[in-house]
């Protein structure tokens, strides 16, 4: 049995209390029922403590590969052009040893949970699953991985693919994703993906209305199906930046559509920001899900860091909180209450879309947790603060020394 007391914690809910948090066999207790076993004690003084974060939407397979590409218009289609070349050379190690740098810099970072999509085709089979499926084993001490697989190169267009999907779901696979608009029979690749959630019980992500022509958005079929299927709130869209370009009261008939539906919406805002609005010259558009309007309408909203490191997104450190940081800037989001909402999509309501039940500091939930030199949630975003440490079914996964000034 192993007990762990955080003394003087302060909670993000409530900022303003200092209290104490118990941890017993890696679950957040309401207090210890015997007084057999001595607790680790660690005194916070103070800092700020909240869940572990949540990255929705990463994809380690194709990360750091940026070094082995040739960017030139930095638009969508060369991304994908240029990440399937370089992936005709993917090999098991050289994708657990890309993952791995990712998964490391994700863990100092604060993220105790992360579902990675995995690209599943003839060209790659199943190298980079097993490679993830590898990682996720190996580092289950610090960060639980989910792994969505999916077809980033289409199905219909690719034969050989769906066969491939099917027996990555029979050796692990956690959740299945889509990518319609790289598909000749976009809105078959939804209908087909639906059959198959719904026959092997998995969640469904797709990747989805990635562009800036608010005409005909694949969105209304994925709710349609959703409602029809009755797999709401089973359901993402990641990107989805079509709904940047939509007038006020059609986004917000389109959110309240969204939330009926019981369909998420993830916003990944370093690799928007950086393929869309190519083809402007000047006053370039964000490009980027605006993810307030939905949220008030009652729709599940994340923010994720999409890729790392490759064409897609050529930056990156891991960090969500710099990527929520980032999101605050985009969509000019600044008042106490929208910071913290901007944490939440990182936090809270990113558990609630990846339906993860014992997420919290509650009594019962898993003692996944991060600790903050910060005095409010909103300061973490605002000053995009680094853990000072991190703890995973109550053991320390990482800490960071804080720098010094050095007074001559």
């Amino acid at each position: 049995m192993s007990r762990l007391i955080i003394k003087n914690a302060k909670i993000a809910a409530n900022p303003s209390i200092i209290r104490d948090l118990f941890v017993e066999n890696g679950k957040f207790v309401e207090r210890f029922e015997t007084a057999e076993q001595l607790a680790e004690i660690i005194d916070l003084q103070g800092q700020l403590v909240i869940p572990g974060l949540i990255e929705t939407h990463i994809h380690l397979d194709k990360a750091c590969i940026l070094s082995r590409c040739q960017l030139s218009k930095g638009t969508l289609a060369e991304a994908i052009e240029q990440t399937s070349k370089a992936k005709a050379e993917f090999t098991y190690q050289d994708v657990y040893q890309r993952g791995a740098e990712v998964i490391e810099k994700a863990i100092k970072q604060g993220t105790t949970y992360m579902r990675t999509h995995v690209e599943i085709d003839p060209v790659i089979g199943l190298t980079g699953f097993e490679a993830i499926l590898k990682l996720k084993q190996d580092y289950a001490w610090a960060i639980t991985l989910e792994i969505c697989v999916f077809p980033q190169e289409g199905m219909f267009n690719n034969p050989g693919t769906e066969a491939l999907l099917i027996e990555a779901i029979n050796k692990g696979a956690d959740s299945l994703g889509g990518c319609p608009y790289t598909d000749s029979k976009p809105e078959q690749q939804i209908i087909r993906l639906f059959e198959l959630a719904t026959e092997f019980d998995l969640d469904l992500d797709f990747h989805l209305d990635f562009d800036l022509n608010p005409n005909e958005m694949l969105l209304t079929q994925v709710m349609q199906c959703a409602t029809e299927f009755a797999w709401q709130h089973r359901v993402t869209v990641g990107h989805a930046t079509k709904l940047s370009c939509l007038p006020t009261e059609k986004l917000q008939q389109l959110a309240v559509a969204l939330a009926k539906s019981g369909v998420n919406v993830t916003s990944l805002p370093s690799t928007d920001m950086f393929l869309m609005g190519r083809e402007a010259e000047y006053n370039k558009p964000r490009g980027v899900a605006p993810l307030l309007p939905l949220d008030k309408q009652g729709v599940t909203c994340s923010i994720s860091t999409n890729n790392l490191g490759n064409p897609f997104t050529p930056y990156g450190d891991a960090s969500l909180i710099r990527q929520a940081n980032l999101y605050a800037n985009i969509q000019q989001l600044a008042t106490t209450d929208e910071l913290i909402k901007c944490l939440s999509w990182v936090s809270t309501q990113s558990a609630k879309l990846l339906r993860l039940n014992q997420y919290g500091l509650s009594p019962g939930c898993d003692a996944d947790f991060i600790v903050l030199n910060a005095q409010t949630p909103e300061q973490v975003i605002a000053e995009i603060k680094s853990p000072v440490c991190g703890f995973k079914r109550g053991i320390k996964t990482f800490e960071r020394t804080e720098a010094q000034l050095l007074r001559a």
